[in-house]
C-alpha cells in the first residue's frame, strides 16, 4: 500500500468486519485515514467464483459516473503477498440498514431513503457499459433466456420434495420471455443492506458486493429489487403484509413509476414476468441453501430454515405469473 496507495503511511491497523461476506473484507488503519482491503478466500475456490478482479473492474469504470461507487486504489493479484489476490478502495462512513422496515424512523424518513435506492439503482442503469470501459464484461444477448436455464438447472442439482410451483415455473418462464433489453450494468443483488448511506442525508454514498455483477437486462436487476413489494416481513425481508403507506414506505406501482421516470421509460413490459422470475431465482438459490444443510455443508446453522422458504417463495412468483 505505501508503494500503490497515494498518501499512504503512518500506524497500521488491520481489523475484520464481522458481516458475513463470501470474499473476506477489512478495515485497514493508518494515520493517512481509513481504507477498506478486499481480498478472495484462501485455499482452492471454484472457477469464476470470488471473482474480486470483476469487482475492481466495475468499480474502477464507474468512478467518473453518477452511480455512488466506492473509489477503489489498487489491485494486487500477487498471492505472494496475502495468499490471495486483493485490492483497496476508500473507506466510506454512513450508516447501513439491514431491516427494510427501517425501524425507529418516521414516515418522511423512511420515504426519502426509498427515494435514494431508487435513485442510485437508476443511476445504474442509466450508464452504457461500453462508454465506461466495460467491454467483454458479460454477454447481454439472450441474457433473461440464459438466466432461466441457469437457475433451472441449478434448481435441479440441488431439489428435494416436488415443489408444483417451481415445476410451472420452469415450464412457464422459458415460453413467456420478454423483449431483450439493451444491456446494461447488472448488479446481481440489489439490496437496501448493500446500500451504505450518508450519516445524516437520504442519500446513499456507496453501493457494495459487486460479486454477482455482469452485463444483462435491467429490467431484471431492478426486478429483484423490487420483488419485496410481494413477499412477507418474515419470510424474505419484504413488506408486502406492513401498513406502507403509514409507514411512509411508497407503493409498488409508484416505485415502479419513478425508476422508469429516471430511467426514460414509458412503462415495464411483461413487469409480472420479471417479478415472477426474481422469486423463481430466489427460490432455486435457497433450494441450493436447503440441499447443503441436508448434506452437512451449511455455513450457517439456519440453513435449513431459509432453505425451507424456497417453496413458498416459488408459490408467490407462480401466482405473479397466472396475474400476468
Amino acid at each position: 500500500m505505501s508503494s500503490h496507495v497515494t498518501g499512504f503511511g503512518g500506524g497500521h491497523t488491520l481489523q475484520k468486519f464481522g458481516f458475513g461476506q463470501s470474499n473476506p473484507t477489512y478495515r485497514v488503519g493508518a494515520d493517512s485515514g481509513q481504507y477498506v482491503l478486499r481480498r478472495k478466500p484462501l485455499g482452492p475456490l471454484l472457477p469464476k467464483a470470488h471473482a474480486i478482479e470483476r469487482e475492481y473492474r466495475v468499480l474502477h469504470a464507474l468512478r467518473d459516473s453518477d452511480v455512488p461507487a466506492p473509489k477503489v486504489l489498487a489491485f494486487c493479484d500477487d498471492s505472494a503477498i496475502l495468499g490471495a489476490p486483493f485490492y483497496i478502495m476508500d473507506f466510506v462512513e454512513g450508516r447501513i440498514f439491514y431491516d427494510q422496515r427501517l425501524p425507529g424512523m418516521s414516515p418522511h424518513e423512511r420515504a426519502g431513503i426509498f427515494d435514494a435506492m431508487n435513485a442510485t439503482v437508476a443511476s445504474l442503469h442509466h450508464v452504457e457499459p461500453l462508454a465506461v470501459g466495460l467491454e467483454g464484461y458479460g454477454r447481454p444477448e439472450r441474457f433473461v433466456e440464459r438466466q432461466v436455464a441457469t437457475w433451472t438447472r441449478q434448481y435441479r442439482a440441488s431439489e428435494g420434495d416436488p415443489c408444483e410451483a417451481m415445476e410451472r415455473l420452469i415450464e412457464w418462464l422459458p415460453a413467456n420471455l420478454p423483449p431483450e433489453q439493451p444491456g446494461r450494468i447488472f448488479h446481481g443483488d440489489l439490496r437496501l443492506d448493500n446500500m451504505i448511506f450518508h450519516p445524516t442525508e437520504p442519500r446513499v454514498i456507496a453501493l457494495l458486493d459487486w460479486e454477482l455483477s455482469t452485463i444483462g437486462d435491467p429490467l431484471a436487476d431492478f426486478a429483484y429489487h423490487a420483488m419485496v413489494w410481494r413477499v412477507g416481513a418474515d419470510l424474505f425481508r419484504g413488506f408486502a403484509d406492513l401498513d406502507r403507506v403509514g409507514m411512509g414506505i411508497p407503493e409498488e406501482a409508484d416505485y415502479v413509476r419513478l425508476y422508469c421516470e429516471r430511467t426514460g421509460r414509458s412503462g415495464i413490459p411483461q413487469w409480472n414476468f420479471y417479478l415472477a422470475f426474481s422469486l423463481f431465482r430466489v427460490a432455486a438459490i435457497l433450494q441450493g441453501v436447503w440441499r447443503r444443510s441436508q448434506d452437512g455443508q451449511a455455513s450457517s446453522a439456519d440453513a435449513e430454515l431459509v432453505g425451507a422458504k424456497a417453496h413458498p417463495l416459488a408459490e408467490i412468483g407462480w401466482q405473479i405469473a397466472c396475474e400476468g
